[in-house]
């Protein structure tokens, strides 16, 4: 039934979690599993006055999201197929390109189940992608230490 299995991350607390649930579906399912993190093409920070210049933020994410994919891949089991994958973009943007190219069959992820403000001024990548993904989604609600 899936063939591929894509496993965003984003490096944050309970990243084992969401890899246990993503291993188990493939591992059912004999699929590879595709690990992605997004180096986020947008510099918050980036202005004439202060913040990142655009080429540190860029390496910054870059780096930040190469371990993120390093962490995930650590978690999974050995004899598990495995490919890796670091792009710079949109988060939710990336994923649900992902799986409207027809390259994976169905996405794990994690979710951190804000609300209110912190939903608001945040958003949600996870919620996006449930809502637009043309392909079934897995959520796996973390928090703080898990």
């Amino acid at each position: 039934m899936y063939d591929d299995v894509l496993l965003p991350t984003d490096g944050s607390d309970g990243t084992t979690t969401v890899a246990a649930h993503a291993a188990s579906l493939a591992q059912a399912n004999d699929a590879r599993i595709h690990v992605l993190s997004v180096a986020d093409a947008r510099n918050r920070f980036e202005s004439p006055s202060s913040g990142l210049a655009g080429e540190a933020w860029e390496e910054a994410e870059r780096e930040r999201a190469t371990a993120a994919v390093d962490t995930v891949v650590a978690a999974l089991p050995e004899d598990a197929p495995v490919e890796r994958e670091v792009v710079a973009d949109v988060p939710h943007e990336a994923i649900l390109e992902r799986a409207r190219d027809g390259t994976v069959d169905a996405i794990v992820m994690g979710t951190h189940g804000r609300t209110g403000l912190d939903h608001y001024l945040i958003g949600s990548v996870a919620e996006r992608v449930v809502r637009q993904s043309p392909v079934p989604v897995m959520t796996v609600r973390v928090g703080d230490g898990e």
